[in-house]
């Protein structure tokens, strides 16, 4: 039995508790009270941790690991010019070691910024690999392609290999799921083929959706650049429902709970349609705006009653993974969007970033809450580092003040990842690796290849 003592304990499923106490016992929450009340140390250590906020491990709703080295790489492009130097720059530049070098400095980023649970998705699988490694909790999405219907019984071929390969390395931390990247990427043959796959083998499933205006015009009328770049295939290209998210209702997806990513091009009837099939979302505020994509309306889905929870996309969009300072922005934009001051409380956006990420993942049994029984996920982050002077409400000081903040202290099933700010087991030659890749990418993009990828080939996987 080991007991954690802090300033602030934020159970998040209950009010804040000063100066209180959690106690783990074999990877689980035993007792969450004050320290006056806690039970006596009988058997184990006391660590007081301080003048922190103890809260649970934060849930990534959405991440891309493997893209760790495209930092900085892809500023300042439109969207369509963006997924295409992501694209072909990945496949001419990066091997899988490099990309499972950027999935691993991709998750020693979110540690020390308090995440332990991290919902990847990506082509290669190198996330799955990297989580394993490091003892977080988390799952892989794995990725699947193929715009033009003929590809559809290759591509659900190859993606079922991949994925039972990964399941038999499944631990009780670490799942593998699946990915129909987006509208734009996969047919709807693809897209039931997936979902199918998905209910047989009791996979979990995520998918990009209603992200960006090419998107929906797309969909929608079957027009625009990524109808153009589909069509300059020899793939044809119609108008295929009222929305990105009507297509996934018509074509079955929306029935096998699938996490819903991005969800900004929605309108009302949408978030009905989301609501009545009880669907997960990954809302990425900094991504979404970066990209020049909008701001999703967050109010009115929590207001429906969907589960949503917080994700940083990829360092390719967002430049960083740090879920309070995305709980933050989410906030900010959600008050700025509805023009009203009870928009989104603190108290909800930190929800976001913990138990609502975490049922958007349908793992709220587990993880998002310091709450008995469940795992010891756990997160401390110091009052002094940004908050200096007096702390009114430590829901809204870890919301509005201590983005940027390094965590003090990260446990995931009791196992101490972070101490004393400074991440455990780091690999000390990792970020010069990693940093190495960059420059490569880098250097490609300024090569006649590079050049032509961006502005004259068509859109390909993916994201």
């Amino acid at each position: 039995m080991t007991r954690y003592h802090a300033r602030w304990v934020l159970p998040i499923a209950t009010a804040p508790i000063a100066n209180g106490t959690v106690v783990e016992r074999e990877g689980r929450i035993a007792w969450v009270g004050p320290r006056a009340e806690a039970p006596p140390a009988t058997d184990g250590p006391d660590v007081d941790l301080g003048d922190v906020l103890l809260m649970p491990g934060l849930v990534n709703a959405h991440c891309h690991l493997e893209l760790t080295a495209m930092r900085g790489f892809l500023d300042g492009l439109a969207f369509r010019e963006w997924i295409l130097r992501l694209t072909h720059a990945r496949r001419a530049v990066l091997s899988y070691d490099d990309l499972l070098d950027a999935a691993r400095l991709g998750i020693e980023e979110g540690l020390r910024a308090g995440i332990t649970t991290f919902a990847d998705t990506g082509d290669s699988g190198s996330g799955f690999e990297a989580m394993l490694e490091r003892g977080v909790r988390g799952i892989c999405y794995r990725e699947t392609f193929g715009p033009d219907p003929a590809q559809c019984d290759h591509s659900i071929a190859e993606l079922r290999e991949k994925v039972l390969a990964m399941r038999a390395r499944e631990t009780p931390l670490v799942r593998a799921g699946v990915s129909p990247h987006a509208p734009y990427t996969v047919s709807d043959a693809l897209f039931r083929a997936t979902a199918a796959l998905a209910r047989e083998l009791r996979f979990p499933i995520a998918i990009h959706i209603a992200e960006s205006a090419l998107e929906s015009e797309l969909v929608v009328h079957g027009a625009g650049v990524f109808a153009d770049g589909l069509r300059g295939r020899g793939i044809a290209v119609a108008p295929r429902a009222a929305s990105p998210v009507a297509l996934l209702e018509t074509l079955g997806v929306l029935d096998v709970d699938p996490l819903l990513i991005h969800c900004v091009r929605v309108d009302d009837a949408d978030v009905r349609r989301i609501a009545e099939h009880r669907c997960g979302v990954a809302h990425c505020p900094a991504s979404n705006a970066r990209l020049g994509h909008g701001i999703a309306p967050l109010a009115a889905m929590l207001d429906a009653g969907i589960d949503v929870g917080l994700g940083s996309d990829s360092v390719a969009s967002n430049d960083r993974m740090d879920l309070l300072d995305e709980a933050r922005v989410a906030l900010l934009l959600a008050l700025a969007r509805e023009g009203r001051i009870d928009a989104l409380p603190a108290a909800r956006a930190i929800d976001l970033a913990t138990r609502g990420a975490a049922r958007a993942l349908r793992l709220e049994r587990e993880v998002g809450s310091l709450e008995v029984g469940k795992s010891a996920d756990l997160a401390a982050f110091a009052l002094g580092a940004r908050a200096r002077g007096p702390t009114q409400d430590p829901v809204a000081a870890a919301v509005l003040a201590l983005a940027g903040t390094p965590a003090t202290f990260v446990a995931v099933a009791g196992r101490t990842l972070v101490r004393d700010a400074v991440l455990l087991d780091a690999d000390p030659s990792l970020a010069g690796r990693v940093q190495r890749a960059a420059n490569r990418l880098r250097d490609w993009a300024a090569t006649p290849e590079g050049v032509r990828a961006t502005v004259v080939a068509t859109p390909t996987p993916g994201r």
